[in-house]
């Protein structure tokens, strides 16, 4: 392949990718890909070529802020208490899973499916999950039982019934909150105006 020829698949690739973050805030996960490649002014065949399916272009629009979550998670290890810390990082991940239209649904998929190019992003955010969590519950801030499948499938679950109705922020705030005090031991301690589960 000439330096040329690389050229033009990086400049196609970027294209592909911008149209599709376009078009998934203006219509969701759910947009047709041709309406994708005909937003970047590719062939389906070009879109395919570098995106083999919906999971791997989704996958590859989300990577920036699915990283910028597992290094959220560091930051609220080190300034953070257990409990603090866990809520404030679920509020988080809920807060970039409403982004798009139908996006919860794709990671609730992806979660149980292996072979999906989703499911192995969703791993980095399991192992971020599971790092929080297994620190709050050696501080007997939350319920041994919970597994970081249970709090991604919960969270998920929470901004997918966000986008079902109007007020996303409002409904968010009010959803994690009941997930709260049925996760963290001492719920007092960690009321939603101190970890911003409403803002």
């Amino acid at each position: 392949m000439t330096e040329t020829m690389r050229a033009d698949a990086r400049r196609n690739h970027e294209r592909v990718l911008d149209a599709a973050r376009a078009a998934f805030a203006e219509q969701g996960t759910d947009v047709s890909l041709r309406e994708v490649a005909r937003r970047a002014d590719v062939g389906i065949g070009t879109l395919y070529r570098h995106f083999p399916t919906r999971e791997a272009l989704i996958e590859a629009a989300m990577r920036h802020g699915l990283d910028a979550l597992c290094a959220r998670a560091d930051e609220l290890r080190d300034t953070r208490s257990p409990g603090d810390a866990l809520v404030e990082w679920l509020a988080a991940f809920a807060a970039s899973s409403v982004r798009y239209d139908g996006l919860p649904a794709s990671l609730l998929g992806a979660l149980e499916d292996e072979r999906s190019e989703l499911h192995r992003s969703c791993q980095s955010m399991r192992e971020a999950a599971a790092g929080l969590l297994r620190r709050a519950q050696q501080a007997g801030e939350a319920r041994p039982d919970v597994t970081a499948g249970d709090l991604l499938t919960l969270t998920a679950g929470i901004a997918w019934a966000n986008q079902q109705g109007g007020a996303r922020d409002d409904r968010t705030g009010r959803l994690l909150d009941i997930a709260r005090t049925g996760l963290l031991r001492s719920p007092a301690r960690h009321s939603p105006s101190n970890v911003g589960l409403k803002g």
